[in-house]
């Protein structure tokens, strides 16, 4: 080193006016203008941190600092004062100024100095000494090749009080002039769907006790601020050991490996959620909000989390990259951030130690089994680890349910079939089977595909939590053995307890086993470990409208409205609660508030019964002939569609339109019978369209065959919708002794539907043939009444 060089350890920031060079083309007198004044306004700020202007460079500044942390404070008081001042100016005058801060071994020589500078952006360096020390909060970048730098650096930025969220997005997308930092947040939201998916045994999809047979065929599954309620309580005190995975930022260039992702986010969550000692939200919960959101603590308050998961994800060929960062929500505080370079077939370890780092920092023993379960590797294949998190991003995802669960079949069978011993992509295979089986492929292949999933997650990977579930799902979806199911679901929930899934599961099987209060509990437990799950929060509220609960089912309901306000499966539930009360103009006002998804079955089983209900015909025939018009659409549901389409034309009047439309529908439903002759929902279906059709004693034999194939004394949920059933029927013929003794015992029962209650006897024109008969009129009148 020659005499005139000094080396020394520094914190260099490096600043620059944004569009300098630009605005001296357009305007050279207002360019030199602001620059001056950029000039004087800095330069008052540097000596206030023991800042030492080492050199201009145009519009730029070279400052050298003692500490990191100067440096810092002394980049956020500029752009403080930078905000301050442009508040009030016109746009062609503001001052932007991009700042970079990096601390390293630096070289004084001839008025200049040498060494590696960012490009407020600050190096990780900086990063690590400042993150405890400054009040802002750090939001970390890809890592970003920088000029004359060899390697690619992580960068962090200073997200400053004061930023509005178009600006927060407008800072990441360059570091500095012409280079461009990775960026692509995903927004997950929640949208309306065709068909409320089942997050459940698929207790969702159940016929409507209507005689409308496009009425759900499963079931299964508010006040405007989340954050304060469980079922109907107040949520307890926050965990310091609670946390949430944000949804990870997708920074390839290839958009398409989205789903990857999606899928390490998922696979570090599920690794968290197996540690007993630390309470952690579902991802299900998590969609909504974007990798790293602008107010953490609102966000921390919604999902009852002390802490924060941030990350991205960049996969380029086999090589990926892993950024994550845990955050304390209340002080904004960064506990622990990393950065993992990895093979694919090698990503495994690195989710493995995120986990038990998170557990690390959040001082949450790990027991010996857990230990373990975090170190499994579930495949060396990594081609069938991509298939795998593939399937596991259409699994997750909410904007189309058959489109999604047949992608995730593909996705988890690829997994398979270049895995065969993949125990755990075979769990996970057996809940998507399940799940196209009981909605759209009630048929014996896909039965088969379930078994032989479960069979082989059995026999490979018998202790994980995933393989349990499977076996109970198989259990009670396709052999319906419930007591095994339950047995499978409760020992899940014991060792897991953060497991969401299980708690919805159980409080399934409660209430098919008519133990209706302990299904209420098990959902509220289950909505605190997931609270802004739509679909968990809708199923939730199918308990209490079973109940006769309304106000519990309607406070549900208006939470996940709140989330997804134009889903149309949530609206039409929460107008059948009007319903139940006789309020059917309000009913009307939510259902004309969204435009339903093809093929909803909730809502057009709902708006054609307010349609009866109000005696308003015509505006719902032409939404069900708009619905028909794409037949390919409704799949399964194509007959009931048909069938509600009738009902509307025969109460209107046009009888030879109806007619001829039942007839169509007769043909649908026996078709699809021939493929799935054990579906009682179809059985019933084609029960109502015989009765309309004149047929009595083939309408009163299919009832009677659907209650036998689904007795109430096994399922308290679904069996009273097939008595229900009947007894329209037998009051459609007249029949009103049995009918009436039906509605004597379903009035005082909870069952699915929704249940009717006397506000719906008033009005449903199927009971016109029981008016006037004093056994009925009294059913109609409000028990307190």
């Amino acid at each position: 080193m020659s005499s005139d060089e000094i080396r020394k350890l520094a914190a260099i920031m490096f600043t620059d006016m944004v569009g300098y060079s630009a605005l001296s083309q357009r305007d050279d007198k207002l360019a030199l203008e602001l620059l001056e004044e950029h000039r004087e306004l800095l330069r008052k700020i540097f000596p206030e941190f023991n800042g030492t202007e080492i050199k201009t460079i145009g519009d730029a500044f070279l400052v050298e600092f003692n500490s990191a942390l100067e440096a810092a404070q002394c980049a956020i008081e500029i752009q403080r004062a930078l905000a301050k001042r442009n508040a009030d100016a016109p746009a062609e005058r503001q001052i932007q100024v991009r700042i970079g801060i990096h601390i390293g071994d630096v070289v004084h020589r001839g008025g200049d100095v040498y060494g590696d500078a960012g490009g407020i952006c600050i190096s990780m360096d900086v990063e690590r000494q400042i993150r405890n020390a400054v009040e802002t909060r750090l939001e970390k970048l890809a890592p970003t090749e920088l000029k004359n730098i060899s390697v690619a650096m992580d960068l962090f930025r200073i997200v400053l009080p004061w930023e509005r969220k178009s600006e927060v997005r407008g800072h990441k997308s360059a570091v500095r002039e012409g280079v461009a930092a990775p960026t692509g947040r995903r927004f997950a939201w929640i949208s309306g769907l065709a068909l409320l998916l089942i997050i459940g045994l698929g207790w969702w999809w159940t016929t409507l006790p209507h005689k409308n047979p496009a009425a759900p065929q499963v079931e299964g599954g508010a006040p405007a601020t989340p954050k304060t309620e469980g079922l109907t309580g107040t949520r307890p005190s926050i965990s310091d050991k609670s946390i949430a995975v944000l949804p990870f930022d997708n920074l390839s260039s290839d958009k398409e490996n989205a789903y990857f992702a999606e899928g390490i986010q998922d696979e570090i969550l599920t690794r968290l959620s197996k540690i007993a000692a630390l309470k952690v939200i579902s991802r299900t919960s998590t969609q909504k909000y974007k990798s790293a959101p602008d107010n953490l603590r609102e966000v921390g308050q919604q999902l009852g989390v002390a802490n924060l998961l941030e990350g991205s994800v960049q996969k380029v060929a086999n090589a990926v990259h892993v950024n994550v960062q845990l955050i304390r929500v209340a002080t904004d505080e960064h506990l622990w951030a990393e950065s993992y370079n990895r093979k694919l077939d090698d990503i495994f370890g690195a989710e493995s130690e995120v986990a038990t780092a998170i557990a690390d920092q959040l001082n949450a023993k790990l027991t010996g089994s857990e230990k373990e379960s975090l170190s499994t590797k579930p495949t060396s294949n990594p081609q069938a680890y991509d298939a795998f998190l593939r399937g596991l991003a259409f699994q997750g995802r909410v904007d189309g349910m058959q489109t999604n669960i047949t992608k995730s079949i593909e996705a988890f069978a690829e997994a398979t079939r270049l895995d065969p011993e993949f125990g755990l992509a075979w769990a996970h295979a057996v809940r998507e089977d399940g799940l196209a089986y009981m909605n759209f492929d009630r048929t014996p292949q896909r039965k088969e595909a379930a078994r032989r999933a479960v069979e082989n997650a059995i026999r490979l990977t018998p202790d994980l939590a995933e393989t349990q579930l499977a076996e109970g799902f198989y259990q009670a979806t396709f052999e319906q053995n419930f007591e095994a199911a339950q047995s499978r679901f409760e020992a899940v929930r014991k060792r897991f307890p953060n497991n969401s899934f299980a708690g919805e599961l159980l409080g399934g099987l409660a209430r098919k086993h008519g133990q209706w209060d302990q299904s209420h509990q098990f959902y509220k437990e289950a909505v605190e470990l997931d609270p802004q799950n739509v679909f968990l929060l809708s199923d939730a509220s199918l308990t209490d409208v079973g109940r006769r609960d309304i106000a519990s089912a309607r406070q549900l309901l208006e939470r996940a409205r709140n989330l997804s306000p134009q889903n149309s499966t949530v609206v039409a539930i929460l107008a059948a609660t009007y319903q139940m009360t006789g309020d059917f103009a309000q009913a009307q006002t939510l259902l004309d508030s969204v435009t339903p998804a093809v093929g909803d079955d909730w809502y057009f089983a709902v708006m054609p019964n307010n349609a009866g209900f109000l005696r308003k015909y015509e505006p719902a025939i032409a939404l069900l002939k708009a619905q028909l018009s794409k037949p390919q659409a409704l799949g399964s549901s194509l007959g009931g569609f048909q069938t509600t389409l009738a009902d509307l034309q025969r109460h209107a009047g046009d009888t030879a339109a109806a007619a001829q439309t039942y007839e169509q529908a007769r043909t649908t439903v026996e078709a699809a019978l021939r493929e799935q002759p054990d579906s009682a929902n179809l059985i019933g279906n084609l029960a109502w369209t015989e009765t309309c059709l004149g047929n009595k004693s083939k309408a009163l034999e299919l009832a009677r065959k659907a209650m036998t194939m689904d007795p109430a004394s096994k399922n308290t949920y679904t069996g009273p919708i097939r008595e229900e059933q009947l007894a329209r029927i037998e009051g459609h013929f007249g029949e009103k002794d049995d009918a009436i003794a039906a509605l004597q015992r379903l009035l005082s029962i909870p069952y699915g539907g929704p249940p009717v209650t006397p506000a719906l006897l008033r009005v449903d024109p199927d009971w016109d043939n029981l008016r006037g008969d004093p056994r009925f009129e009294k059913l109609c009148q409000e028990p307190n009444k």
